[in-house]
């Protein structure tokens, strides 16, 4: 394998791995802090990507896309709280599933009722479709661009967790909630806060895997299950945690989709090589999860502590 080869596979794999993260975010916020399970979670994302593909085939500004698409998944977020998940926080965690099932199959239908059930196609502007070229190696600008948009969000969040007010209120609250709201903090709109948060940042990972994917509905239910991965290799509660995760699973997949295959032709035919070469690597983040839950239960992380 060439080393222009690897060079290549390992930026995929931060990448995909930094997409992951986007959607993780938000989830771990709500999962891990709030102490809700958020199966909706994967139908925000495919909102913000809707709403991303619309704006950027009108205006062609994807600056202006991004915004729009955290912006809607923002106001369906504080929406569903206001309407539905607040009512929901003390009951059991079998009552959250039940009803976030339901959002999903409401949005999923709602956006075969807006954009039909074909893929919904998106472009690029020019200036995100070139590539970005050093010492004769190339690679995509748009693929660098996801990965410094999601370093930045790791960052923004670690500020946002560790170095403000509202962060040691979150942090407060996820540990000992009476206490804070006895202090004259208001739970519940800090609660909503966090809850549209963790959508926003949905709708960020939508808008940005939009241009990559054909969007279309549903397709959010199938990436919610590796995003669950992540944040339990991670740490539940722990942003930290769900974005080193992340990279790992995202270099354990992509490394794997690509060099399984042609491991597996020294022992067996091409094509049963092929096939079996990817199913392997989906395979393979399973194993890992397993892995870091026998080694470390908790996770890689802690969750946060005041």
């Amino acid at each position: 394998m060439s080393s222009t080869l690897l060079l290549s596979l390992l930026l995929n794999g931060l990448q995909y791995g930094v997409l992951l993260f986007l959607l993780a975010a938000g989830l771990t916020l709500v999962f891990g802090i709030m102490s809700f399970v958020n199966l909706a979670h994967g139908a925000l994302y495919m909102m913000g990507a809707y709403a991303a593909a619309v704006v950027l085939n009108a205006t062609g500004s994807f600056t202006l896309a991004v915004l729009a698409a955290v912006a809607a998944c923002l106001a369906i977020g504080a929406a569903l709280e206001y309407l539905a998940v607040s009512r929901l926080y003390r009951r059991d965690h079998l009552d959250h599933v039940l009803a976030t099932f339901g959002m999903v199959m409401f949005f999923n239908e709602l956006a075969r009722m807006i954009w039909g059930s074909q893929p919904y196609f998106v472009s690029l502007p020019a200036s995100l479709e070139g590539t970005f070229e050093l010492f004769g190696f190339k690679y995509p600008v748009y693929r660098l661009v996801i990965i410094g948009a999601g370093v930045a969000v790791a960052l923004g969040s670690y500020w946002l967790i560790q170095r403000t007010r509202l962060g040691t209120l979150i942090r407060a609250g996820s540990v000992n909630p009476a206490l804070v709201g006895a202090l004259g903090v208001n739970i519940r709109a800090l609660n909503a806060l966090l809850f549209a948060i963790g959508a926003g940042l949905a709708g960020l990972a939508g808008a940005f895997a939009g241009p990559m994917l054909s969007v279309q509905s549903g397709m959010g239910d199938g990436v919610l299950v590796t995003v669950l991965v992540v944040i339990v290799i991670g740490g539940i509660g722990s942003v930290s945690g769900a974005f080193v995760a992340a990279l790992i699973v995202g270099l354990v997949d992509t490394m794997g989709r690509a060099l399984l295959p042609m491991l597996l032709r020294e022992f067996l035919d091409r094509q049963v090589a092929n096939a079996a070469g990817p199913a392997l690597a989906s395979m393979s983040i399973y194993v890992l999860m397993a892995v870091v839950l026998a080694l470390r239960p908790q996770g890689l992380f802690r969750p946060y502590k005041v």
